[in-house]
């Protein structure tokens, strides 16, 4: 085996896919998940924006998907009583003629049209989860210690007694990894004290692509459209109160949540699950080990106010397949320290940079402080009115700046 990809989410089957698509059949690599088994139900959205929606485009899954492009995107700075809120920031327009700068995907197809497309590559799908390692070195100090060992693949054994030689190993299995854990990296956060609601609303009137997010003092209260006359809510409380509200009967639920989302798309009504997810921030002190690579949850988790978490984890499964095949292709050993350490250097400060703006904008927003919320409101004042300002923060947060991997500018490995 070349590759073994623990955990069956996006970043661990689109990564699977870019490989099998980049090397060929003659590169093996698998993914083991329990979920394989029975999928769990997702009832939640995510925001894709354009430099992903390039990937998965680039890797063919998402023309077999149901996308709601965001054309516009309004910013709301409010107590929650207000009668009024108005507009500080707006984005809109495209990052590229046609191409709008994020689109709103459900979950569960997304993650269906990649576990097709994996089987249809020949990605080798096991409905195991990966447990203990087997042949994990002693802790690394410096190159010249690692260049001294003399083993070439990692041992693991699956949940069912199964025994896998590999490469490589990559932690794709979220935030709380075990190939991380047994691995012996450790990974530095705290957690924020809050949670996130999420739920699917109904409503009477059209979204024409509209998202809008109203920064509350408990927290940001996003609305972000999805297909038909629906949108997803993505509501932060302090977690005390998010569990309270969750468990509320659905009437007084509709109460607390008209309150927040408002009647401008007319009479709502939430459908589906709705759950509330525990927030935190937590990166990995390394992103690699010797022949183990992490991508997504398993190296970095962090708020959701700019709704970038998804994104990063896909800027990080496409760096890690470029250098994966960029190695490959010159006959080099994927799995070395030398060649994974170019992935580490890669995407670590990227995640660092963007875990402190998401922390800091949380901090900065998610309180009931009239001096901090005068600051903030007259800083969004000034990037309205700048345009060219404005264009950057697009293209920030679309994904397209700095280094961009292959797959994330649309081409091919």
């Amino acid at each position: 085996m070349d590759v073994l990809i623990a955990g069956g989410g996006f970043a661990g089957l689109a990564l699977a896919i870019a490989l099998r698509q980049g090397l060929g059949a003659s590169f093996t690599v698998a993914v083991a998940d329990p979920a394989f088994a029975r999928p769990p139900a997702d009832a939640r959205a995510s925001a894709i924006v354009a430099a992903a929606r390039r990937l998965f485009e680039t890797i063919g899954v998402w023309d077999t998907i149901a996308a709601q492009p965001i054309l516009d995107m309004v910013i709301t700075d409010s107590r929650l009583d207000d009668a009024v809120r108005p507009s500080l920031l707006s984005f809109g327009g495209d990052v590229e003629p046609g191409e709008p700068f994020a689109h709103m995907v459900e979950n569960a197809p997304l993650l269906a049209a990649l576990v097709a497309r994996a089987k249809a590559e020949g990605v080798e799908l096991l409905a195991e989860a990966v447990g203990d390692i087997l042949s994990l070195p002693p802790p690394f100090r410096g190159r010249e210690d690692a260049r001294r060992r003399l083993s070439h693949r990692v041992d693991v054994e699956l949940g069912d007694g199964k025994k896998i030689s590999a490469r490589l190993l990559v932690a794709a299995d979220g935030a709380r990894s075990g190939v991380r854990e047994r691995a012996g990296i450790a990974s530095h956060g705290w957690d924020y004290g809050q949670s996130s609601i999420v739920a699917t609303v109904a409503h009477e009137r059209d979204h024409h692509g509209r998202a809008e997010e109203h920064f509350l003092p408990a927290g940001p209260f996003a609305i972000l459209p999805l297909t038909g006359r629906r949108s997803s809510i993505v509501w932060t409380e302090e977690a005390s109160e998010a569990e309270r509200i969750v468990a509320l009967a659905d009437a007084e639920f509709h109460a607390e949540l008209e309150r927040r989302f408002g009647l401008q798309l007319g009479e709502i009504s939430a459908v589906g699950l709705r759950r509330a997810f525990p927030l935190k921030i937590s990166v990995a002190r390394e992103f690699i080990a010797e022949r183990i690579a992490l991508v997504g949850d398993a190296a970095h988790v962090i708020h959701p106010i700019a709704g970038q978490g998804l994104n990063m984890g896909l800027k990080d499964v496409a760096a890690l397949a470029e250098v994966i095949a960029d190695a490959a292709r010159l006959g080099l050993d994927p799995g070395s320290l030398a060649v994974l350490e170019r992935y580490q250097r890669w995407r670590r400060f990227d995640t660092m940079a963007m875990g402190i703006a998401t922390d800091g904008l949380n901090r900065l927003f998610s309180n009931g402080s009239d001096v901090l919320r005068l600051a903030r409101d007259a800083g969004l004042g000034v990037v309205e009115r700048l345009p060219a300002l404005k264009s950057l923060f697009v293209r920030e947060a679309a994904g397209l700046s700095g280094e961009v991997p292959r797959l994330l500018r649309g081409e091919a490995l």
